[in-house]
């Protein structure tokens, strides 16, 4: 796995995530474009969404992802996140049934439970993969699905950027970012029992340059995946 510190360009100080996302929570909305990961989740052809009735989201942030579920027709979703500022704008947005504060990496959800666990834009975060793949797979029924949504490897390391936001005061603060390859996941998804079902990657493209006219030297890079998963029945 690279260590990030050798791509870093910016070398903005750098804050742990319950830290920064609190930070970030009152202007997240407005600095996260639906073509990272929402377009993304849109362009899959697995799951089928009308058939999973319980989700657990993972790193729900704003409560975007859960919002987006609940337009597909899932009946029951449970939220969990390490930052409070997170958790109360999604407790505003209302799609949780139930909302908890903690690890995605230990949720303290019950097992076997869930037809779908689903996270996105959170693996920049974990400085392993391991133990979020065995905790969905705990949280999975037998024949459930994992979705993870991902920032590319390949744009984290082209531009050099970490994640980050503009603070109060105007600092540019980056929250702790590690860089995962597709192959990280995939070894740490097979030894957690999961089977990928489908890859699907999206490009900086004409609207991506449109939003951020300085990303005309990224255009046509990789900037975000998303992994399906299958627990085997």
């Amino acid at each position: 796995m690279p260590n990030f510190s050798d791509f870093d360009t910016r070398h903005y100080r750098t804050v742990d995530v319950a830290t920064g996302y609190d930070g970030w929570s009152s202007t997240y909305e407005d600095s996260v474009l639906d073509a990272m990961d929402l377009a993304l989740l849109d362009g899959l052809t697995a799951p089928d969404w009308s058939q999973a009735r319980r989700a657990a989201d993972l790193g729900c942030g704003t409560g975007r992802t859960g919002a987006w579920l609940r337009g597909r027709g899932l009946e029951h979703v449970d939220g969990v996140d390490l930052s409070a500022g997170m958790l109360a704008l999604a407790e505003k947005r209302g799609a949780h049934d139930t909302l908890t504060q903690g690890d995605v990496r230990a949720t303290g959800l019950p097992g076997n439970t869930y037809d779908l666990v689903i996270a996105s834009l959170i693996d920049e975060h974990l400085p392993d993969l391991a133990p979020f793949y065995t905790e969905a797979r705990r949280l999975t029924k037998p024949g459930g699905r994992c979705v993870l949504v991902a920032y590319h490897p390949q744009f984290i390391m082209a531009s050099g950027m970490p994640t980050h936001f503009t603070d109060a005061s105007g600092e540019e603060v980056a929250i702790t970012t590690h860089v995962h390859l597709i192959g990280d996941h995939v070894r740490a998804a097979l030894a957690s029992g999961w089977r990928l079902e489908e890859l699907n990657e999206a490009v900086v493209d004409e609207g991506w340059v449109a939003a951020k006219p300085k990303w005309e030297r990224f255009r046509g890079y990789p900037i975000s995946a998303a992994f399906v998963w299958v627990r085997p029945a």
